[in-house]
């Protein structure tokens, strides 16, 4: 039987999560050898067979007004985290997504074993931010798993190999359906509208977001008050939005299940949703949508110095176009999201212009017979066999 190959793999939050539990899957189904995963990672990926070395929560955060108080903390993760992969030794690492937090595991990692290959799945957004950094990051980044065609120059002429592999949220794309089935479940007529609020994965985002999108709500049912409302919740964050949601005066559907939540995307009329991966997962699903975020004063006086990007939507940035509305910061305010909202429940026209950009996105993501999560994986298996030819006598 073939040597046991072992991966070190990182994700710092749920979405990344996903991503890395899909990827460990598809590696463990291609893999001619079997494959010893450990590291840092969500539920998804624990069920997908990762040994953990400490909770996923303890570095799921954003924002410096969050961050700082847990500065010590994070840091001290950081340097326990680089401290055992670099004593395990691993035949790769494999940073996922969460740039703040992994390109400075990578540069610790290297610091304490530079043999070790460190990839990242899902580069940093440094051609949106301080494009001078990607030369930097060549020192202690040894590949790139990107998801954007664009990407690949980027990072090459950096002198960082990178290999682009797609978005997997379009693996998701099947599963977006059970619209009616849900509709029926909870007593939603074809001719109420059905709203899909998603206040975000994280719980600063669901501590700034939730309640300018309960005042949002409000003045939509004021307008349409045959409106059905659902949220669907994530498990980090239920223990706080449940309570929170209790007391709306019009209670919302509340939506665990994955399956649901996928259903529930189907059969709504639109979505008010926190910047993210659901954006992605909306388009898949081919919800109109609003796209909503704000972060603490000080982040975003930095994040506008250094964002040279027109959009935070991916979906607006792969179409150069700004086909779903964008309200952050001092535009996220309920007045503004409602508005923005019911033109799309009002008008039939706007709902199928948005589509026609939100078609052309999703086809630019690889929604072809391979899927990313596999390409990624073949990508990994390739360089572990490259490790692996290098190592032999």
């Amino acid at each position: 039987m073939s040597q046991p190959r072992s991966i070190f793999i990182v994700a710092g939050e749920t979405s990344g999560d996903l991503l890395g539990a899909q990827l460990m899957r598809a590696i463990s189904e291609t893999s001619k050898a079997p494959v010893r995963f450990s590291g840092v990672g969500g539920h998804k990926m624990q069920e997908a067979g990762l040994y953990p070395v400490f909770p996923m929560r303890d570095i799921a955060l954003m924002g410096a007004a969050e961050i700082v108080p847990r500065l010590r903390n994070i840091f001290q993760r950081m340097n326990a985290t680089a401290k055992i992969a670099a004593k395990s030794v691993p035949d790769l690492v494999v940073l996922i997504d969460s740039p703040e937090f992994n390109l400075r595991l990578a540069k610790r990692i290297k610091r304490r074993n530079p043999s070790i290959p460190v990839t990242l799945y899902v580069a940093p957004q440094v051609w949106a931010s301080r494009p001078g950094r990607v030369r930097k990051m060549a020192k202690f980044v040894d590949h790139i798993f990107a998801l954007f065609p664009f990407e690949k120059t980027f990072f090459e002429e950096a002198g960082i190999p990178c290999t682009i592999v797609g978005h997997p949220v379009v693996e998701r794309k099947n599963m977006m359906v059970g619209g009616m089935a849900f509709r029926q479940t909870h007593d939603i007529l074809s001719t109420s509208n059905l709203i899909c609020l998603l206040p975000g994965s994280r719980l600063n985002e669901v501590r700034r977001l939730l309640p300018i999108f309960e005042g949002a709500l409000e003045l939509l049912l004021e307008e349409f008050p045959d409106t059905k409302v659902a949220v669907p919740v994530v498990p980090h964050v239920r223990e706080h939005v449940l309570p929170r949601l209790k007391e709306w005066a019009r209670a919302p559907i509340i939506v665990e299940e994955e399956a649901e939540k996928y259903a529930l995307f189907n059969a709504a009329d639109v979505a008010l949703a926190a910047s993210g991966t659901v954006a992605l997962e909306l388009a898949l699903a081919r919800t109109p949508a609003v796209i909503a975020y704000r972060v603490d004063p000080v982040t975003a006086f930095v994040a506008r110095r250094i964002i040279t990007t027109r959009f935070v939507n991916l979906i607006n940035l792969i179409v150069d176009h700004p086909a779903i509305p964008e309200l952050l910061q001092e535009n996220c305010t309920a007045d503004k999201l409602a508005h923005a909202v019911g033109e799309l429940l009002r008008s039939e026209a706007a709902r199928k212009e948005q589509l026609s950009y939100v078609d052309k996105a999703v086809s630019a993501l690889g929604t072809d017979d391979l899927a990313p999560s596999i390409r990624a994986a073949r990508a990994v298996l390739a360089l572990l066999e490259k490790k692996g030819a290098k190592a032999s006598p």
